[in-house]
C-alpha cells in the first residue's frame, strides 16, 4: 500500500559564503586555537543539554549543596531519582523498574511527571549509541521545568494507581514537586509561568538544582551519588545466583567495535552489593540513576535483569505487584462506561500504529493482521461486526486505506473511535485534576498542603487521557484485540486484558 505521508525534501540553503578577506597567518592560527579550546570545554566537560539552558556561565555550577538547605531531608532519609523518557508506555515500564530498585535499596522513590511524547530520548542500547546518564537527567529536568511553567505537569501517579503498593509498605514514594520544594528551596506555589518569570533568582535556583541532581558535581558531602553506569556497560541483577561482575551474554560484536570504535564491556552487577549497605552510594541522601529502561535482546536484558529474588520475600512480592499497575479509577470508569454504555454489544478492538517511526513502513503487515481477524469473525458470527479503533492516522486520511474501506462497508462493519474533544475525555481529565492522586501518597504529608495550593493555582492539562481511555476500552473488547506488532501500546493493552482490567472499573 502506498504511503501517502512522504514528506518533500527540504530545499538546499542559499549560498551565503562571503568573499575571503586577507588576514595574517598569525590571525588564523589564533582563531583556530581559540576555537579548539572552546570546543573541548563545551563538548567534553558540559553536556549539550546544559548549554541550551542558561546563558549565565556562573549558573553551570550549583552555589550550594542542596542537602544542607533542604527542610525535609534528614541524615536518615534516602531517596531514589531517575530519568524517564520516550513515550508513555516506556515511561510506565521505567516507573515499574524504579519502584523495584527503590524497594531493593530501601529508598523513597521520587515520583516523576509524565513527559511529553519523545521530549527526551535515550537512543539505541543495542547499537551502543545512547545519551549519557548525566545528559539524560539534565534533559528530564529541563523538560520538567517546562511542564511546571506551562501548567502541564501531571505526575505518573495521577494516572496509574499505586495505592496498593504504598499501603502495603512495599515502597515509599514522594511526589517530585514536594521533593523539589525542599531540595531546591523554591516555593512550589511559584512554579507557574507568570510568577517564575517575575522571580528570576528562583528560576536560576531551579536550574542550579537540576545541575546538581544531574550529577555534574557528583557526590557532594554525601548528598548525591550520580550513577554513570548505563546499558552499554552494565546489567543490574539481584540474587540471580551468578557471580557478581561476570560478563553479560550480549556484547558489541567485532564489526560494531571496528565501525564505531567501541570499547565497552557489559558486566552483570548485583544492584544491592554495588549500591546498598556498605557502599559509597548508600551514604548519599539521593541516588540518581539515568534511564531505567530495559528490554530483552539477544538472550539478555539491556539494563535490568531482575525477575526473581530467591531469598527476599518482600522483593518477591514487589516483583509480582508491579507486573501490572492499573490506571487510576477515573480512567477505568471512563473506559468501561464507553464500552458498556456506548458500544453496548460484543466488539473487537484494533490498535493501529501507522505514522510513528518504524511503524509508518509496516502498513501492509498491520492491516493484514486485522483483515485476517475480521474474516474469521465474519465466518463465525452475525454482522455487522462492531469494532473500536485506536489509531494515530487521522480520520480525514482514511480514504484509500483498509480503514477507509471498512468505514464505507456499513453493512458488514460498525466502527467506533474516540476524539480528544469528546466530552468523556474532557470530563475524565477534569476528574483526574480534581482528584490529585499523586499528592495522597508518601510519608511527607506536612508538605502536601503546599503543593495542593499549586494544583489549584496552576491548572493541569492532561494531554494523554485519550490514550489511557482507549487502552481501557480495548481491555473490555470481548471479541478480541488486534494490535500493531512491536508497539508498546499493544503490549500494554495485552497486559490489561491478561489482568482483567475492565473488571476494575467502577
Amino acid at each position: 500500500m502506498k504511503n501517502i505521508f512522504t514528506l518533500p525534501r527540504s530545499p538546499k540553503p542559499w549560498n551565503t559564503r562571503r568573499k575571503p578577506q586577507h588576514r595574517s597567518p598569525f590571525f588564523f592560527l589564533s582563531i583556530f586555537l581559540f576555537s579548539i579550546i572552546l570546543f573541548f570545554i563545551a563538548y567534553t566537560h558540559i553536556p549539550k543539554s546544559l548549554l541550551s539552558l542558561s546563558s549565565t556561565p556562573n549558573a553551570l555550577i550549583p552555589k550550594f549543596p542542596p542537602c544542607r538547605t533542604a527542610k525535609i531531608l534528614t541524615p536518615h532519609q534516602r531517596f531514589l531519582f531517575y530519568a524517564p523518557h520516550s513515550g508513555f508506555s516506556n515511561q510506565l515500564q521505567e516507573f515499574k523498574n524504579a519502584i523495584l530498585m527503590a524497594g531493593i535499596l530501601n529508598r523513597t522513590l521520587i515520583v516523576p511527571p509524565i513527559l511529553d511524547h519523545h521530549a527526551v530520548a535515550l537512543g539505541s542500547c543495542p547499537k551502543f549509541r545512547v545519551s549519557s546518564p548525566t545528559e539524560i537527567r539534565m534533559s528530564v529536568w529541563n523538560h520538567t521545568i517546562e511542564l511546571l511553567q506551562s501548567g502541564r505537569y501531571v505526575s505518573i501517579a495521577d494516572v496509574v494507581d499505586i495505592s496498593s503498593l504504598v499501603l502495603s509498605s512495599l515502597v515509599q514514594v514522594i511526589d517530585f514537586r514536594v521533593f523539589a520544594s525542599s531540595w531546591c528551596g523554591v516555593d512550589t506555589n511559584l512554579f507557574c509561568l507568570n510568577e517564575l518569570n517575575a522571580y528570576t533568582s528562583l528560576f536560576d535556583s531551579l536550574k542550579q538544582c537540576g545541575y546538581a541532581l544531574s550529577g555534574l558535581t557528583s557526590n557532594v558531602d554525601k548528598c548525591l551519588y550520580a550513577i554513570d553506569d548505563d546499558c552499554r556497560t552494565t546489567v543490574w541483577t539481584y540474587q540471580n545466583g551468578s557471580e557478581d561482575g561476570v560478563l553479560d551474554f550480549f556484547q558489541p560484536d567485532e564489526q560494531l567495535k571496528m565501525k564505531k570504535k567501541i570499547s565497552y564491556v557489559r558486566r552483570r552487577r548485583d544492584v544491592f552489593k554495588a549500591l546498598g549497605p556498605g557502599s559509597e552510594a548508600q551514604l548519599a541522601t539521593v541516588l540518581a540513576f539515568g534511564s531505567l529502561f530495559t528490554a530483552p535482546y539477544r538472550g539478555s536484558e539491556l539494563y535490568l535483569d531482575i525477575s526473581r529474588a530467591t531469598s527476599d520475600q518482600r522483593v518477591q512480592s514487589l516483583i509480582k505487584k508491579i507486573e501490572f499497575i492499573p490506571f487510576a479509577p477515573e480512567i477505568l470508569t471512563a473506559g468501561k462506561k464507553y464500552a458498556l454504555g456506548t458500544i453496548k454489544v460484543p466488539f473487537l478492538c484494533a490498535q493501529l500504529r501507522l505514522l510513528d517511526g518504524q511503524f509508518k513502513n509496516r502498513w501492509k503487515a498491520t492491516f493484514l493482521g486485522l483483515k485476517q481477524k475480521l474474516d474469521s469473525l465474519r465466518q463465525k458470527g452475525p454482522q455487522p461486526i462492531h469494532m473500536f479503533v485506536m489509531t494515530d492516522l487521522p480520520e480525514g486520511n482514511w480514504t484509500g486505506t483498509y480503514l477507509g474501506d471498512l468505514a464505507k462497508d456499513k453493512d458488514s462493519f460498525k466502527l467506533y473511535f474516540l476524539r480528544e474533544e469528546d466530552d468523556l475525555v474532557k470530563q475524565t481529565a477534569k476528574k483526574l485534576a480534581t482528584a490529585g492522586n499523586s499528592l495522597m501518597y508518601g510519608s511527607f504529608s506536612k508538605k502536601v498542603h503546599e503543593v495542593t495550593a499549586t494544583k489549584k493555582h496552576c491548572p493541569q492539562r492532561f494531554s494523554d487521557v485519550l490514550l489511557f481511555i482507549e487502552e481501557t476500552v480495548c481491555s473490555c473488547a470481548s471479541l478480541g484485540f488486534v494490535g500493531t506488532a512491536g508497539s508498546t501500546i499493544a503490549e500494554s493493552v495485552e497486559l490489561m486484558r491478561k489482568f482483567d482490567a475492565c473488571l476494575r472499573g467502577i
